[in-house]
């Protein structure tokens, strides 16, 4: 017995769309259904066939697909789809595709066209979704094809710093060197003097030899950095020997370094990852149902010492987990009493109308499960502003020269959204190298570490109870600019976003299911400069 299915055309609306020449040359193409390469190569060869010189038509049809175009200067922006779909839809599609060229592309030229191909096929791919015209403008197409990657900029910001520190230590151990044999040659000339009267050849001879062996590289690398061994030195006698920095304390002298900048270093010295990436430890054992919800807001903050807000960025993230593959097929309500504009955007395979009018999260295909036994991100969102009114916790600090060549230093916070609650809040203050801070007065706990030259000042919680504080100390022999930048750290489980899950319900039988939600907001960079 053989089974047949029939899958309806208007199930497929927009097949492909490319860019070609006039002669029928195809530039880029991007498919949106599933069909093999021979296949779409053989409809796309066949546009400059069907085209009828002296026609003002912008579509041909076969027995199969049709073939919406527009001409764009030497070139063709086409679309095939299927014949059941709506012309009118299809032009309007096409209107907008030809609308997002110019904006990639400064001329509509085949090789400015091959250049800009990725941003392109982003762009194509923010219209249609899965065949289906997404309901999108051309100014949200922009805004999403242009969101740059925050831990690429950390990852390149962090490696230039090695590299950059990495230079800086070779040029000062080649100093040292330098230094240290000639300070070496002149006590052994002097102590060869003083005995024999002559000169100990075995002494100086080795020591140049061993000097000679070691080789320092102009641009070196992070792991050349921690590789460095330098060859024995051989000396006559135990005073006139010269111990070489081994490799643990040069090591562990850059890594403090590192660290002190906000990265966190692994035992591998050449993969680095940053600290602002890691994220923080959990608040506590939650106890998770068959249906598991975990939302997750992070933020980046950026102030200025003397006010203002340089950046400040929120993204968060709805994560579903289903253990239990009987409760797949669910509808999650949602409650948004958020009013600052934050951008919302689900899943491509969510129910985008569903969450308009009803704000649930469900699939666009109900009788389809969510995958189970698996993270599963349905709901993004983004917020970005400069108003100050959105910060939720402020840092003043305020360093003034006392007239000793010192500093007098008067830090304070205080929470802005009193219905916050932060935990293990630490706000780091770089110091002077050398410097012991002399602290007058303190709320929490306050911990100088002379290694790292900062002071970390620390508060288990600061909530509507405990919204303000202060710290004040006095640091010999430094400058006000000797205490920037501020790096701040916390972890809540009150998101910043105002949203929340209120109810889990089965598609089928409408009837409500338990559910456990796990929240957890912290500062992925939060620094005062």
């Amino acid at each position: 017995m053989y089974v047949v299915m029939w899958i309806h055309p208007s199930y497929q609306v927009l097949i492909a769309a490319a860019v070609c020449t006039k002669v029928g040359k195809t530039i880029i193409s991007r498919q949106f259904v599933e069909m093999t390469k021979a296949r779409i190569e053989g409809l796309l060869a066949a546009f400059p066939k069907l085209m009828t010189p002296g026609k003002q038509h912008t579509f041909v049809e076969t027995d199969s697909v049709r073939y919406v175009y527009q001409p764009m200067e030497k070139l063709y922006m086409l679309l095939i789809t299927t014949k059941a779909s709506n012309i009118l839809e299809d032009l309007e599609t096409l209107r907008l595709f030809s609308k997002v060229i110019p904006e990639c592309c400064r001329t509509l030229e085949e090789r400015e066209i091959l250049d800009n191909a990725f941003n392109l096929i982003f762009a194509f791919d923010e219209i249609v979704a899965l065949g289906y015209r997404e309901s999108v403008n051309l100014a949200q197409i922009k805004t999403f094809v242009e969101m740059d990657s925050h831990e690429e900029k950390v990852f390149q910001a962090v490696r230039q710093t090695q590299e950059r520190e990495a230079k800086m230590k070779m040029r000062e151990k080649a100093k040292e060197l330098q230094r240290q044999r000639m300070e070496s040659a002149k006590k052994g000339l002097s102590s060869s003097m003083r005995g024999s009267g002559g000169f100990s050849a075995s002494s100086g001879g080795d020591f140049t030899s061993g000097i000679s062996n070691l080789t320092i590289s102009s641009t070196p690398s992070i792991s050349s950095v921690a590789d460095l061994k330098p060859t024995p030195v051989k000396t006559a006698t135990p005073r006139n020997a010269m111990k070489l920095g081994g490799k643990g304390k040069d090591v562990d002298t850059f890594v403090d370094q590192l660290k002190n900048e906000g990265e966190k270093i692994t035992n591998n010295p050449v993969v680095t990852t940053s600290a602002a990436a890691v994220k923080p430890k959990p608040l506590g054992d939650v106890p998770m149902e068959d249906i598991h919800l975990h939302i997750e807001d992070k933020l980046v903050v950026r102030l200025g010492r003397d006010g203002g807000v340089q950046k400040f960025e929120l993204s968060g993230l709805l994560t579903l987990r289903i253990t239990d593959e009987k409760l797949g097929k669910i509808r999650v309500q949602l409650e948004n009493r958020d009013q600052r504009g934050i951008q919302l955007q689900t899943h491509p395979n969510v129910d985008k109308e569903l969450f308009k009018t009803r704000c649930q999260i469900g699939l666009k295909n109900p009788s389809k499960p969510f995958p189970h036994n698996t993270d599963v991100g349905v709901l993004k969102w983004r917020f970005q502003t400069t108003e100050e009114n959105a910060i939720p916790l402020t840092i003043n600090c305020w360093p003034s020269e006392n007239g000793d060549g010192g500093c007098d230093v008067n830090i304070e916070y205080e929470l802005e959204h009193s219905h916050l609650e932060l935990r293990d809040v630490t706000i780091t203050i770089p110091m002077p190298i050398g410097a012991n801070p002399s602290i007058a007065e303190c709320d929490g706990d306050y911990n100088h570490d002379s290694r790292k030259n900062i002071l970390t000042w620390s508060l288990p919680i600061i909530d509507a109870n405990n919204k303000a504080g202060s710290m004040e100390f006095s640091v010999p022999a430094s400058i006000p600019g000797d205490f920037f930048p501020l790096q701040v750290a916390f972890v809540s489980k009150t998101p910043y976003a105002d949203i929340k899950a209120t109810d889990v319900a089965l598609v089928d039988e409408e009837s409500t299911v338990k559910f456990s939600t796990e929240t957890v907001f912290y500062p992925e960079k939060y620094e005062i400069v």
